[in-house]
């Protein structure tokens, strides 16, 4: 589960869902005219989102905030705000029965594969490591584009140091970053 030079992309197209936008990735396909993504440098099996243990008291609190917007909606007389929380709550509650599966993320030496998207090196602008075990054990990418999310990747067991050592032939460390982007920030805190 980390150098593994031989492999190839096929083994990395488990799938044709979409991770990102389509104009920023490019699948990697299964047949014979597959996308060339350079030699694998490393790779290695991540979760496909993370799932945080909350304790029944966060339940309680979720049910109690649920049931205060349901209130203040009765009394403004607002049907569609108390609609919108009542089926953000069961989405969000049947969501939470789904367990993150294993994908495969690998560095090359063209870019960077998140189960069969490919992104190109030209398409991201730095990266940056964070690194304060057990809370955060993250690997960041910042694409070029202005309105793309910061892309995530748990670093699992793998050595951060190496990883650098890795990504530092192609794109340059953002040294300046120290913290989890804002959206990452608060769901981690709300465990969402």
């Amino acid at each position: 589960m980390s150098k593994d030079k031989n492999l190839q992309s096929k083994d990395l197209a488990s799938s044709e869902k979409d991770f990102m936008a389509d104009d920023e990735l490019e699948t990697i396909s299964t047949t014979d005219d597959e996308l060339d993504i350079g030699e694998i440098l490393i790779s290695w099996e991540i979760p496909s989102f993370h799932k945080h243990e909350k304790p029944k008291v966060w339940y309680v609190y979720f049910f109690i905030l649920t049931t205060l917007c349901l209130i203040y909606s009765y009394f403004n007389k607002n049907p569609l705000f108390a609609l919108v929380i009542i089926l953000s709550a069961i989405l969000y509650l049947a969501n939470e029965k789904n367990e993150p599966k294993k994908i495969i993320f690998a560095i090359s030496e063209d870019g960077i594969v998140i189960e069969n998207k490919f992104i190109p090196y030209k398409k991201l602008k730095t990266f940056y490591i964070l690194y304060q075990p057990p809370l955060i054990k993250n690997l960041y990418f910042q694409p070029k584009n202005p309105i793309a999310q910061v892309i995530t990747i748990p670093l699992e067991a793998e050595n951060p140091v190496e990883i650098r050592k890795i990504l530092l032939q192609y794109l340059s460390e953002d040294l300046e970053k120290e913290d989890m982007p804002g959206s990452e920030s608060i769901g981690h805190m709300l465990k969402l």
